[in-house]
């Protein structure tokens, strides 16, 4: 929702001040379309050239999630904690034979269907099914140090796929000035064949190449780079659920008390979507 009331603002203000300054937005209009055809195929064609069918999907969804916002709410991040915390529970009170069928086949789980948000997850359950999955093959033999390398190591790896597509739209807002100055270039190229018309069309000609810088700029700092931003400010808020997870279930196999284990995972969660660490442990009582 924000996105959009931003970039509405944008172009109301942009134009908006222009036009009050005196501007003629006509010829502005007018040049729009065959400059943005430029920009925007060369910026198409540069995506298309830079990017595998696999991340241009991934880049299409990216894009949606800047609209959506993120993926994983309050509740999914206190349910993650929460599955965790309880799954552990059977560890340690019922060993890993008893853990065996809730990590094996999750969809199966009484434990799991207590949170279907967790369960459509399939990056959350999967972080957590495949790392008890070696403790039951392992029947809780292994160190916990090794449990928090593989977990570090998978965290990363997803991380690195969330943050591509911010990536290739940070670089196209970085190549958009310069689009827009082939934009320009190729405007005053078509002028410069028409050096012999009267100063008043040149002066047309003119304007039209230079519609080519403005929009190779605004698209650029104005919306492409903002929209990055903000993708990455969602991201980085929906991959604290994989920290939490993992602090919990680290902390533990520490042999840490229960409240403490959650407090590891709370404690790095945003603040905007942070219980308070009573209502916290009051809320998981409840499941």
């Amino acid at each position: 929702m924000f996105p959009a009331i931003g970039l509405i603002l944008l172009l109301v203000l942009v134009f908006g001040g222009f036009a009050l300054s005196g501007g003629a937005l006509g010829p502005v209009f007018a040049a729009m379309p065959l400059e943005m055809l430029i920009i925007g195929g060369a910026a198409v064609a540069s995506l298309v050239t830079g990017n595998s069918p696999h991340h241009l999907k991934a880049l299409a969804g990216g894009f949606a999630r800047i609209f959506k916002g993120p993926r994983y709410s309050a509740d999914d991040h206190v349910a993650a904690i929460a599955v965790v915390g309880k799954l552990m529970r059977v560890l340690k009170t019922e060993g890993p034979v008893a853990l065996e069928a809730h990590v094996m086949e999750p969809e199966n789980s009484a434990i799991f269907a207590e949170f279907p948000g967790i369960l459509k997850s399939h990056e959350v359950t999967a972080l957590i099914c495949d790392t008890l999955t070696l403790l039951v093959v392992s029947s809780g033999s292994l160190e916990t140090h090794a449990i928090e390398d593989i977990m570090d190591n998978a965290i990363k790896s997803h991380l690195h796929e969330m943050e591509e597509p911010a990536h290739a739209i940070q670089m196209l807002a970085d190549a958009l000035p310069a689009l827009g100055i082939v934009a320009a270039v190729l405007g005053i190229v078509k002028t410069m064949g028409s050096i012999d018309q009267p100063p008043e069309v040149l002066g047309k000609m003119i304007g039209s190449a230079l519609v080519g810088t403005f929009l190779g700029v605004l698209l650029a700092y104005g919306i492409v780079s903002p929209l990055a931003g903000r993708l990455k400010q969602i991201n980085s808020e929906d991959a604290q659920i994989f920290n939490s997870v993992k602090q919990v279930l680290i902390a533990s196999l520490h042999g840490y008390p229960h409240a403490l284990a959650v407090e590891a995972a709370r404690s790095g969660l945003p603040h905007s979507i942070r219980p308070p660490l009573i209502q916290l442990l009051d809320d998981l009582k409840g499941r």
